[in-house]
């Protein structure tokens, strides 16, 4: 049994770093169907089942790095978000986003009351419903914060998580077998496609423009700014907490008002020359891998019994979202290729989204990152709003 905090965190990272180690060495199939981060959570999850973390000696461990490297991680995801490079997209393309996500929504909150017993009861699911749709607007990273701003139940988490990756493994495989049925898609849909090379011209030249190589330096910054901004914002989301429950608005925790107050901060920043800094979105990733480690090492394997209803419910999600995203594409004139890219932007990131772009046109992957980072933007806040509505079903 680990008693001693360090060896703690030492082990939780060494064994997410030997993870992503083997993902990019080793080559092995498995982590295609598997990414590293499930294998980190699970693996986590079986080590606190079998009691190899001291539960009572590593608390002071837990407790002083996982809220602190949390809002760190937010910060600097969201520094990439500046919204006048993401309006480059052009306003069709971010409807086409959104409509995505409204259509996920939508599944998510008509689905919820239909399975929300099988998957262990409303009162223990519903926070991890909202922080699964805060991943199927933005990403991991996503989850991972509106977990926090919410009282998410860890076993829930972990079955959100498999979910999601589940559906996600599925739902790229069907795009791209979709890219076939393009043509007849945009028959029916009498698709508007007159201005997607421009588009993709102006998002390819964003996308390179950003490739710099960060420094010493630049690490050194990055780190303690985020760092510092984690500690101010955790201050400030107490006193707007304070505030909100003088004039009874209790409802939000001093978790929902920090998240809230570091998001905000991290959309302002990345209009400022601090949104041009090298290296933001490896630091976020090495923040999101030590945050679920952590949250991880407090989870047990016993509520994984009712992942299975959880797959079920995130196939039902999708089923809507493509019924009523051909509807829309229908109205609009959406073709086939950047539904399917704002599709996978949503459900899997500005990392996975080139993928199915690509499938029709190499030129169009500029698009398929921002429509990502787009997502990764508003997924706190639509995460946090998806709460607010499950929580219609809660006894």
């Amino acid at each position: 049994m680990i008693t001693n905090g360090f060896t703690y965190i030492a082990f939780l990272m060494f064994l997410a770093g030997g993870l992503l180690a083997m993902e990019k060495y080793t080559k092995w199939k498995i982590f295609n169907l598997i990414p590293p981060l499930v294998w980190i959570y699970v693996l986590n999850m079986i080590f606190c089942t079998v009691g190899l973390f001291d539960m009572e000696a590593t608390k002071p461990a837990y407790s002083g790095l996982k809220n602190n490297l949390l809002y760190a991680m937010i910060f600097v995801m969201l520094l990439r978000c500046d919204f006048r490079k993401l309006a480059k997209l052009g306003p069709r393309m971010i409807a086409i986003f959104l409509g995505g996500s409204i259509t996920l929504a939508l599944g998510t909150f008509i689905g919820f009351p239909i399975f929300a017993e099988s998957m262990g009861g409303a009162e223990t699911s519903w926070a991890a419903v909202a922080a699964l749709y805060a991943s199927w607007v933005g990403g991991s990273a996503n989850m991972a914060a509106v977990a926090e701003a919410l009282p998410v139940d860890a076993g829930a988490y972990g079955c959100a998580l498999a979910l999601d990756t589940v559906c996600y493994s599925l739902w790229i495989a069907l795009l791209l077998m979709a890219v076939r049925i393009a043509p007849k898609w945009n028959k029916i849909c009498n698709a508007d496609t007159s201005k997607l090379d421009e588009v993709a011209a102006i998002a390819n030249k964003q996308v390179a423009d950003e490739q710099k190589k960060a420094t010493s330096a630049d690490w050194v910054f990055i780190i303690g700014l985020s760092l510092i901004v984690s500690a101010l914002s955790q201050w400030v989301g107490g006193v707007m907490n304070d505030g909100l429950c003088a004039i009874d608005l209790d409802m939000f925790g001093p978790a929902t008002c920090t998240t809230v107050f570091v998001s905000v901060l991290g959309l302002v920043c990345a209009m400022t020359p601090l949104g041009k800094l090298p290296a933001t979105a490896e630091l976020s990733s090495i923040y999101l891998y030590a945050v679920v480690s952590l949250l991880a090492s407090r989870a047990t394997l016993v509520d994984l019994v009712s992942a299975p209803m959880w797959v079920v419910y995130g196939l039902f999600i999708l089923v809507i979202h493509v019924i009523t995203y051909f509807i829309l594409s229908k109205i609009f004139k959406w073709d086939l290729c950047m539904v399917s890219t704002a599709s996978l932007a949503n459900i899997g990131g500005s990392a996975s989204a080139p993928i199915v772009a690509t499938a029709y046109d190499p030129s169009f992957a500029g698009i398929g990152v921002l429509m990502g980072v787009l997502g990764a933007a508003i997924g706190n806040f639509l995460g946090l709003g998806m709460g607010a509505l499950l929580q219609i079903f809660v006894k």
